[in-house]
């Protein structure tokens, strides 16, 4: 089983989603995508794996970066992703993924259901 997270250890539902996997005895290898941001073709797979049709569906649209962007007036998707790539903070975490599948910590217990 190849399980990982996209952590961000100063969130909360990041650290708690983590918390839920280690507490079933699982070791996930823990990417932490704001040192080492995915780039485009890994968020369109992201995308992918979480049955997402938009990339805004990924994105925190609450982020001052979101607002500086002014991405909602954006209606490109490859533009969407690049902001994600470029400010990485923009993506919504956690997001956990378990061999073709993945799923969003928020609640953190969605992502029990792919395990």
């Amino acid at each position: 089983m190849s399980l990982s997270i996209y952590h961000n250890p100063r969130c909360s539902k990041s650290r708690e989603t983590l918390a839920l996997l280690e507490a079933r005895g699982l070791s996930p290898e823990i990417i932490k995508y704001l040192d080492t941001p995915p780039n485009a073709d890994h968020i369109s797979h992201l995308l992918s794996l979480l049955g997402m049709s938009s990339a805004r569906q990924l994105m925190r649209t609450k982020e001052d970066s979101y607002h500086q962007l002014n991405l909602a007036a954006e209606h490109d998707e490859q533009a969407l992703i690049a902001a994600m790539v470029t400010h990485p903070k923009l993506i919504e975490r956690p997001i956990v993924v378990n061999g073709n599948q993945a799923a969003l910590g928020r609640p953190p217990e969605q992502v029990l259901d792919i395990l």
